[in-house]
C-alpha cells in the first residue's frame, strides 16, 4: 500500500508499507512487511518485518517477528510463537 490510510482494516494476503506510507488505526494482516510509519494495533497471523525506515506507535503481535537495527517501536510486541523477536541489519533498499 502507498499512501495514508486513517481506520481500521483486514489483508488476507501480505502487506508491504514502503517508507512513506502511514496507517492510522487497527490493522489485522497474514504477512506484514513495515517500513513506513504504522499507529494504533497492530496484528500479525503469520511473520512481521519491521525495517530499518519504520515508525510504530502501536502494540504488535505476531507468530515471528524480525525488526532490523534502527526501527522505532513505542509499545508492546507480542511473539505468539515463543520464538525471540530476530534483530537484523537492513541490507535492502530502504523502500
Amino acid at each position: 500500500m502507498c499512501g495514508i490510510v486513517r481506520g481500521d482494516g483486514r489483508v488476507g494476503g501480505a502487506l508491504h508499507m514502503p517508507m512513506g506510507s502511514q496507517w492510522h488505526g487497527e490493522l489485522h494482516a497474514k504477512q506484514a512487511v513495515i517500513n513506513g510509519t504504522f499507529s494504533g494495533k497492530l496484528v500479525v497471523e503469520e511473520k512481521l518485518e519491521i525495517g530499518l525506515t519504520a515508525v510504530i506507535r502501536a502494540d504488535v503481535s505476531a507468530k515471528t517477528v524480525a525488526i532490523a537495527k534502527g526501527a522505532i517501536i513505542e509499545g508492546a510486541v507480542e511473539v505468539r510463537s515463543g520464538e525471540p523477536v530476530v534483530n537484523f541489519i537492513e541490507r535492502r533498499n530502504k523502500s
